[in-house]
């Protein structure tokens, strides 16, 4: 009887199980349950609650909150690589290289995310001192995340250099990610929000905002614990000390295609997530409804439920870039018809046809989402090829600042559309459906959709690692590799001999 191609394939030497795959998706939950929960109302925070009412009027406040997070990235533009080139040139412990930071930044992160949320107007009028303050724990929370975020990415590449080991870290990523970030929105949706006069549920209590911060912050706490715990480094390169040369280490990255394509890609669809969290807005100030936000997050994540099984085989089959590809195609389609629809009384009365799309949206996005971190360290190989050097913590804290600056656009642009476009006034305290300013923010986020997934979409078509050129780059790769452990193994052997 003929054995399977399976049963013939030796297992990989790095191989790993399902058991540390899960214990990496703790990681990313935790991350996402600090970065959600920062992402979708840190703004409401402080447009309905910290800066409100000392005297600002809603032009000051749009133009100080803009200020800031642009001048929050051009820090990062200085923090983010000097924690690349830190965590790349630290050498390794008894713990390994990445792990010991799941276990030493995870507790000023949780600090951090409970200092964003502390409502000091409880305790302080001055406008200026709760600008400064909004300033300092922002920033704080991105050093801190950063610092958490730029290890744990890099930690991927160090537990195994098995293909089909990385995508299945990829996709437990992903789930990690989607179960973090769904239970933020689901779950803290319902608890910070309060009815008005008129019963809808449309007003922060900054309080309760508070506690859920405290709360999220811990969790996240023991949820990096575990993912230190449960996971192990395998790949392990000389640890010779590396001279620091940054011009050498991220010079050669702006030339490299493949990094470009998924820097790009990766900044247009985090900028993307990060402006959906107008949604906010938009449920309270169109369909007058904010609890619609949790049903528009089941519909968003609910087809990566149902495909993350299934895309990691694909995948395998027709190749990652292939994959993400189609999903992308299909998003940017579901966002035409979004556009198409709205905004119009019946779409805002009978909201099926809003959720249907963004279901669409969801399982187009599910593939990329699934695949992104497969995609990275796919990437990093390709770096390791072309230059002879492995520093996939530079690359990280690049594609992180990337990724970062695309939330600051969206966060930028998005509060000008909102004030500026829309005419959102927060001084008003107007609850519910306002007419005018909600047909406007539909826009706003439906345009802002088509566009971003359309150049992602044109971005991977372009992507030049497909599955072909990948299983070439892989031979190649491994041929390089055993022949640097041979002249390391004989390079100590005739030190022990001497």
């Amino acid at each position: 009887m003929k054995k399977s191609n399976a049963a013939l394939k030796p297992r990989h030497p790095n191989a790993i199980g399902i058991r540390e795959a899960f214990g990496y998706a703790f990681g990313d939950m935790g991350n996402l349950f600090v970065l959600t929960f920062v992402s979708t109302y840190l703004k409401v925070f402080y447009t309905d609650c910290l800066l409100p009412g000392n005297g600002a009027s809603a032009t000051q406040i749009s133009r100080d909150l803009t200020i800031l997070f642009l001048a929050t990235r051009l820090w990062d533009a200085v923090n983010d690589p000097l924690w690349g080139l830190m965590v790349d040139h630290r050498r390794p412990s008894k713990n390994g290289k990445f792990r010991p930071y799941l276990r030493t930044v995870s507790f000023p992160l949780a600090a951090s995310i409970m200092i964003c949320f502390f409502n000091l107007q409880n305790f302080v009028n001055n406008y200026v001192i709760l600008l400064v303050f909004a300033y300092i724990s922002y920033i704080l929370f991105g050093m801190m995340y950063t610092g958490m975020n730029i290890p744990y990415g890099s930690l991927a590449s160090a537990i195994t250099d098995d293909p089909d080991g990385r995508t299945l870290l990829s996709t437990m990523r992903s789930v990690g990610a989607g179960l973090g970030g769904a239970a933020v929105t689901l779950v803290a949706q319902g608890l910070i929000y309060e009815k008005d006069a008129e019963g809808l549920k449309t007003v922060l209590n900054p309080n309760k905002t508070f506690i859920a911060a405290v709360v999220l912050g811990s969790v996240a706490l023991l949820s990096y614990i575990a993912c230190f715990h449960t996971t192990k480094e395998r790949v392990v390169y000389s640890h010779e000390k590396k001279k620091i040369d940054i011009r050498l280490t991220y010079g050669s990255l702006f030339r490299s295609r493949p990094f470009l394509t998924v820097t790009g890609g990766g900044m247009m669809i985090s900028g993307l997530l990060q402006f959906t969290s107008f949604n906010q807005y938009l449920t309270k100030n169109y369909f007058a409804n904010s609890d619609l936000s949790i049903i528009v997050t089941i519909s968003t994540y609910l087809p990566m439920v149902l495909l993350i099984l299934f895309i990691p085989k694909l995948a395998r089959r027709f190749g990652k870039k292939e994959l993400c590809t189609i999903g992308l195609a299909l998003a940017t389609v579901s966002s035409l018809i979004l556009t198409v629809i709205g905004p119009n009384d019946y779409v805002r009365e009978h909201t099926m046809p809003f959720i249907l799309c963004n279901f669409g949206v969801g399982t187009g996005y599910s593939f990329l989402s699934i695949l992104t971190w497969a995609i990275v360290t796919d990437v990093i190989d390709y770096q390791e090829l072309k230059t002879g050097i492995k520093n996939e913590s530079a690359i990280y804290a690049v594609y992180t600042f990337a990724r970062k600056l695309g939330q600051t656009i969206a966060d930028t642009v998005g509060l000008q559309l909102l004030y500026n476009y829309a005419g959102y006034d927060p001084e008003k305290k107007i609850t519910g459906y306002i007419p005018g300013v909600g047909e406007k923010i539909y826009k706003m986020m439906s345009r802002v959709m088509l566009i971003a997934y359309g150049i992602t979409f044109l971005l991977f078509a372009l992507y030049p690692l497909n599955k072909k050129k990948l299983a070439s780059m892989q031979e190649e790769l491994n041929l390089i590799r055993e022949s640097r452990m041979e002249e390391i193994e004989r390079q100590e052997k005739d030190l022990r001999e001497m």
